[in-house]
Order: structure tokens, then sequence, then C-alpha cells
């Protein structure tokens, strides 16, 4: 019988060991809020590019484009930075944001918290 391995002994996991690589991480699939991009919305401030600490807001020509699921942890600095009148990006469960009409119910939800701030300034 071979002796029980200690906690040192036991390879590292989870765990980024230099700088620059977490795009060889997929990290998206334990993620329990979903951002939705509301592309009327958006006034291109790159607010959310900018502070996304995954690099999951993608940008094409210079326009802000589509997040990359696949590395976004659903942490909604982007929707909390976002300056829109009607925010331009939701955050939703993964579940509701998963489903067809995610987008119809995001941009609701914009509209009204852009009307719950115009009241609350009153």
């Amino acid at each position: 019988m071979s002796k029980p391995k200690g906690w040192k002994d036991l390879p590292s996991g989870g765990m980024i060991k230099e700088a620059g690589n977490a795009a060889q991480y997929n990290t998206g699939a334990w993620r329990s809020d979903r951002p939705i991009w509301i592309k009327e919305n958006c006034i291109q401030c790159m607010f959310c590019w900018i502070f996304c600490p995954d690099s999951s807001v993608t940008v094409k020509d210079g326009e802000r484009g589509e997040f990359d699921y696949m590395h976004c942890k659903g942490c909604g600095v982007c929707a909390m930075e976002c300056p829109a009148k009607e925010k331009a990006i939701v955050m939703m469960t993964e579940a509701e944001g998963a489903r067809p009409d995610a987008l119809e119910k995001a941009k609701a939800i914009a509209k009204k918290m852009a009307e719950e701030k115009a009241k609350a300034k009153k």
C-alpha cells in the first residue's frame, strides 16, 4: 500500500502561472450570469471593452462586437460601466440569457431601468 500524497505533492490546478495566457483557458462554462448586448442602444464608447477583465468583448473595425462567451465569467463589470441612457448591456441568468427571447427581454429590462433612473432624478 502506497503512502497517501500530501497537499504539496498534488499538481497545481486552476492557476494561471504566467501573464497573458488567459485566452488559453475557456472559463465561460461555469458562468451563472450572462451579459446580453443590445446593439441599437450601444454608443460605441468601448467602456465595456476597456473594463472587461477577461477580454470577452470583441472589437472589429473599431466597433464593439459580440461577447466571447467562452471566456466571459459573467462578472457584470461591462453592464455596470455602460454609460448609455438605455443600457446596451443587461445581465441575465445563464438560463434566461440562452433562451431565444433573451434579447427582447433584455431590451425591456434596459428600458425599465432607464425609466426608473429618470424617475429617481425628479
